[in-house]
């Protein structure tokens, strides 16, 4: 057996079904492998940003590792953005690299690259096979590492002749390590923190954000009055009616900063402390008020729902406690868009079980609060704030859950980075109903020219302009293989996606704005 089979058989062997892939010549012996192995899904993608977006879109819903396939440094290099989204969102993904062949590699060719450098930058475990006959125990070790708590990106370098050298034999598959537990005396201090009633806060992230932790939490929340809040950005979240509304902590510094005023003691589970996107003139990087103590519950690599509701208890707080109720009701609305009332619209027609992956930009800030009376569905963002994000991680999505129907909400200037992910859900005839923002200018940029105290002029205002010449959505789509229809009000919004909604595969609506 040569070293391509047995790292195809170990990754089966492993529990990994799905691999994207943009391959090239270094990565052929595996590719062929692919022919001679059941059990591994492979789904092409035409560009590695793609690639890397929908394996962390399938790894956020999935629960477990996607395979990538990248040819060289430039494939990973071009996957980059996506992968830093997944790392920040602490998605499991086993990357395979192909590099030259270990005794080519001393020639200096065109696609020579330092791979390990790059690949340091966004992974959380990376090693070079050495030989054919370590590869199979070298990817056993990567989706090993892949799983470790709470998840993260490995990345395997495969030399061309490791992968087509006889020799080889599958690795034997790795337990994964589980989350450790909070010490009892970290439970029992927070939970006389929480009761001293000083003003507090539970700032919520990874696991915490599923439906028992946010439970979990709400039982914390009734027992002592603190307030609870997500970051900025989350990476899953279940969402809509009978589960836990919690808001996010605003982009905007100074809207921030007004949530956050007044809390004395700001409680961790996850999550990290909260700061600002950026830096701006005369405003904090901190969001938190000076006279507020920062505790932490769990870390990100703890079990975070455990603690929750070991803390819960410790409180003597009731198991079933209320589900706030008090959320703004779905309704239809009529008109031009409207943040606002595109999302109370949206939140009467999104299908209960749905997945929303959203990289709205300007156009979803509003759309947190507004859905939650939709029917239950989950949510999941750009954690690494990479723009690009939402139309590859609904692809990926829609590949792990083949049940669930996926919503995309893309805004139309982040749209265009990865707009070859519309082709890969054409081919595997994916279930998602894509939604782009057409505002046709980069308005997250405008916003920032004014944050920073900056003027706008000429040349800014050129940069920021997508109207010349008109990207038009519909062509593109339908050039991809995906049909598409072009709205400007939310009464034809409403009526495409009612018809969309009720039936299967890719279709796109571009929203006029």
């Amino acid at each position: 057996m040569n070293g391509a089979e047995s790292l195809a058989r170990t990754l089966v062997a492993c529990g990994l079904d799905t691999c994207f892939a943009n391959p090239g010549t270094s990565e052929m012996h595996f590719v062929s492998a692919l022919d001679r192995v059941a059990g591994l899904r492979c789904v092409l993608g035409l560009a590695e940003t793609v690639v890397a977006g929908c394996a962390d879109g399938y790894a956020r819903m999935a629960g477990k590792p996607a395979a990538t396939l990248f040819h060289c440094g430039p494939g990973l290099g071009n996957a980059i953005a996506n992968l830093h989204n997944a790392k920040r969102a602490h998605a499991p993904i086993v990357n395979i690299v192909g590099d030259h062949a270990t005794y080519h590699q001393v020639y200096d060719t065109p696609l020579s690259f330092d791979i390990e450098g790059l690949a340091r930058t966004v992974s959380s475990w990376v090693r070079t096979s050495a030989s054919a006959r370590t590869l199979g125990a070298d990817a056993a070790a990567a989706v090993q590492a892949a799983c470790r708590p709470p998840g993260g990106t490995a990345t395997l370098i495969l030399p061309a002749d490791c992968a087509w050298d006889e020799g080889s034999e599958p690795g034997a598959p790795l337990a994964a390590p589980v989350a450790a537990a909070v010490a009892p005396e970290v439970v029992k201090e927070l939970a006389r923190t929480l009761r001293s009633g000083l003003p507090s806060m539970l700032l919520l992230s990874g696991a915490a954000l599923g439906e028992r932790g946010l439970r979990a939490a709400q039982r914390v929340a009734h027992a002592t009055g603190a307030k609870l809040r997500t970051p900025t950005q989350v990476p899953r979240m279940a969402r809509g009616r009978g589960r836990v509304p919690v808001d996010r902590i605003p982009y905007v510094v100074d809207a921030a900063l007004k949530v956050l005023e007044g809390t004395q003691h700001l409680v961790l589970v996850g999550a990290k402390a909260p700061v600002g996107f950026f830096a701006y003139p005369g405003k904090p990087s901190t969001l938190w008020p000076k006279d507020c103590t920062v505790h932490e519950l769990a870390s990100v690599e703890q079990d975070l729902v455990g603690a929750l509701e070991a803390l819960a208890d410790e409180l003597g707080a009731p198991r079933q406690v209320p589900v706030p109720d008090a959320v703004p009701q779905p309704e239809l609305h009529g008109g031009p868009f409207k943040p606002e009332a595109f999302g109370l619209t949206l939140a009467a027609l999104l299908p209960e079980n749905a997945i929303v992956a959203e990289d709205a930009v300007t156009s979803g800030r509003a759309l947190f609060p507004l859905t939650w009376g939709a029917a239950p569905h989950d949510w999941i963002q750009i954690t690494g704030g990479a723009i690009g994000h939402a139309f590859p991680a609904a692809t990926g999505a829609a590949v792990a859950c083949p049940d669930r129907k996926v919503v995309c909400l893309q805004a139309d200037g982040a749209g265009m980075y990865s707009l070859q992910a519309l082709w890969t859900q054409a081919r595997e005839k994916l279930d998602i109903v894509n939604v782009v923002f057409a505002n046709r200018r980069y308005a997250i940029l405008q916003g920032e020219l004014a944050a920073v105290g900056a003027q706008p002029g000429p040349a800014s205002r050129e940069l920021f302009d997508l109207s010349r010449p008109e990207i038009r959505w519909t062509k593109l789509a339908e050039g991809m293989g995906v049909e598409a229809v072009r709205v400007e009000t939310l009464e034809a919004f409403a009526d495409v996606f009612t018809s969309a909604r009720t039936r299967r595969g890719p279709f796109l609506i571009e929203f006029l704005i």
